[in-house]
């Protein structure tokens, strides 16, 4: 495993992207309504992509249809846009979107609710957020990799939840997907050691029910196999020889974080 360490300049331009994919998340999310269809989000995703200058970097890649991931309920990831799809009150719905800027890729995630949603949908997407925070309580330098795998894994299943096995994590820059992979669930090996300048998506993806997920029919789409809930939130994540730097958080959302902590 040859795991990639951006240089300065690499490091910036990892930074603008972020910068501008988490405004494409802050945009589209505003947006989201009962009865669009996913293909209308998908299309407006695109849009808005795109007038940053930035290239989808979904779109193509190994042969899926379109620019944003909209999986809704019970679709874990991967779910592709269709005209027939329209969300609803009560749905909660993934956004899973990158961005290509001057060549580096962005990755971020974030799980909506549509209007009043339960109370079970809603903690689901609040402890999904907050394992990806507990996990990188250890995304420093020095620190192994999995350890960031076990405090995510820890944290969601103390509320009974089951972490996604079959889909992890991964290392980002001029690829969409470098090494290293990053599991959400507990490891017994320790995994690599974090080293300055790498630059990895972090990514909880947490069911209500079981963990066990399987593909439908399209080859794309990821469900429960339970028919529970699942959430999703991803950032890209910068190591730092100190604290880790998000790089996909707008300045509402970093200021949060910082309150809290």
């Amino acid at each position: 495993m040859s795991v990639s360490i951006k240089s300065a300049r690499e490091i910036e331009l990892m930074r603008a992207a972020g910068k501008i994919l988490a405004k494409v998340h802050e945009n589209l999310g505003k947006e989201l309504r009962e009865g669009m269809s996913t293909l209308d989000i998908d299309h407006l995703g695109d849009d808005i992509i795109r007038s940053y200058g930035c290239i989808p970097s979904f779109k193509n890649y190994n042969g899926y249809p379109a620019s944003v991931c909209v999986s809704v309920n019970n679709e874990v990831v991967h779910g592709i846009p269709t005209k027939k799809r329209h969300i609803r009150e009560g749905d909660i719905v993934s956004l899973d979107i990158g961005v290509i800027y001057k060549g580096y890729h962005s990755d971020a995630a974030r799980t909506h609710g549509i209007g009043e949603i339960s109370e079970e949908a809603a903690l689901l997407i609040e402890r999904t957020r907050q394992s990806f925070f507990e996990g990188i309580k250890y995304a420093k330098e020095g620190h192994r990799l999995h350890e960031i795998s076990n405090a995510i894994s820890a944290y969601a299943e103390s509320f009974g939840y089951g972490v996604v096995r079959d889909l992890v994590g991964h290392g980002v820059g001029t690829h969409l997907h470098e090494d290293p992979q990053i599991p959400n669930f507990a490891q017994k090996s320790r995994g690599v050691r974090l080293r300055a300048g790498m630059t990895l998506a972090i990514e909880p993806m947490i069911n209500a029910g079981r963990f066990d997920v399987e593909w439908q029919d399209d080859n794309w789409t990821v469900v429960t196999q339970d028919g529970s809930l699942s959430a999703h939130y991803e950032n890209t994540v910068l190591i730092t020889s100190g604290e880790p730097e998000i790089l996909s958080l707008t300045e509402t959302e970093s200021s949060l974080v910082k309150a809290s902590e």
